[in-house]
């Protein structure tokens, strides 16, 4: 038996929501509960209660920008006019631009 999904308030979590999606979709969410850092239930829910999701600086995050940013790289020397580059591409490098400005913004408070 698992352990008791609790919420900060000390709430058990016992209800399931879901919903579909299409393959492109569940890649775009996947990408970006990768770079938050967080896990998918808890990205999904802050997302869903327009909560804000703040990126924890850690080796996760980091290790999921570069291997992002590698895959864009690659992408982009594929690339030889402007109008191949994707709406999906062009949404992944705004996620990770705000990403690395949340971590450069947290960094300079710390």
């Amino acid at each position: 038996m698992s352990a008791k999904n609790l919420d900060k308030h000390n709430r058990f979590r016992s209800i399931t929501v879901g919903f579909r999606v299409s393959p492109e979709e569940r890649e775009e969410i996947n990408k970006a509960v990768y770079l938050s850092g967080l896990s998918k239930q808890e990205y999904c829910y802050r997302k869903c209660m327009n909560r804000d999701i703040i990126v924890q600086n850690n080796p996760r995050v980091y290790k999921a920008l570069k291997t992002n940013m590698e895959q864009i790289y690659t992408e982009l020397q594929r690339i030889t006019d402007e109008k191949e580059i994707s709406p999906e591409m062009l949404e992944t490098l705004n996620l990770i631009a705000i990403t690395l400005n949340g971590l450069k913004d947290n960094s300079d408070k710390g």
